[in-house]
Order: structure tokens, then C-alpha cells, then sequence
């Protein structure tokens, strides 16, 4: 089993010492201890770490994060409030992705309108608005 120091680890994992022992003060990871108490890492904690950061880059928070860990050390029987959880985090996300995505559909349109005035191909009297009343019809 490949044992790594807390630098190690933050290389490996691509954060910061100062975040891991925040992870750590959190709850969401426990690191092992060597006969000279030194904490140590393995693949296993690589593999539980790069789930959380999954998890937080769908926008779940530090406290859905701290319920999450929490509720899986209970072990199996809270595998229904797991996935409840996920599904409201799954939620959320989808959400936000379709807002983001008519976000970006608005920024492509001004794209278009920008390279239309360009070309000549759109009025130069026509604003950006009545342009993108074509589109929301």
C-alpha cells in the first residue's frame, strides 16, 4: 500500500496543504497515523477525495458535503438519505446547467448580431433586442 504525506497528497490531489487539513478539521477525511503520529494518505483516501470534489463542483455545499460523509459512516442503512441527498444535488445542478445553457444561447445570439452588423448582413438600425425577439418567438 502506497502511503503518502500530506504534500505528497496535495500534489497528487491538486490542493493545497492548508485545504486538506480544512477537509480534515471538517470531518470529510481521516487520515491514517504512522507509529510516530504522523498523518499518511493512500490511494484508497485519493479515490474518496476526488468523489468530494466531485461532489462540490455540482455546486453541493460544505454542509451537504459534511451530511454526506456523515450519513455514509453511519454505513448502508442510510443509503436512502444518500441518494435523497444526491437527487437533490442532481436537482440543483440540472437546473443550473439549463440556465447556463440559456445563458449561453443569449451570448452565441450576440455573437451572431456582432458579426451581422459586421458583414452588413443585419440593419444597422436593428438593435440587439428586436434581434433577439426573432429567436423567442
Amino acid at each position: 500500500m502506497e502511503k503518502y504525506t500530506i504534500g505528497e497528497f496535495a500534489k497528487k490531489v491538486g490542493l493545497t496543504t492548508y485545504t486538506l487539513r480544512y477537509y480534515e478539521q471538517q470531518q470529510l477525511i481521516m487520515p491514517r497515523r504512522d507509529d510516530h503520529q504522523r498523518r499518511y494518505y493512500t490511494d484508497e483516501d485519493v479515490k474518496w477525495l476526488g468523489f468530494l470534489i466531485c461532489l462540490k463542483n455540482t455546486g453541493m455545499t460544505m454542509s451537504e458535503i459534511g451530511e454526506y460523509v456523515q450519513l455514509r459512516s453511519q454505513g448502508d442503512k442510510t443509503m436512502e438519505a444518500r441518494k435523497n441527498l444526491l437527487a437533490v444535488v442532481k436537482k440543483r445542478s440540472d437546473d443550473q446547467i439549463k440556465d447556463m445553457q440559456a445563458n449561453l444561447k443569449v451570448v452565441k445570439h450576440k455573437i451572431d448580431w456582432y458579426n451581422g452588423k459586421m458583414d452588413c448582413s443585419i440593419d444597422q438600425d436593428e438593435d440587439f433586442e428586436s434581434y433577439l425577439a426573432r429567436f423567442n418567438n
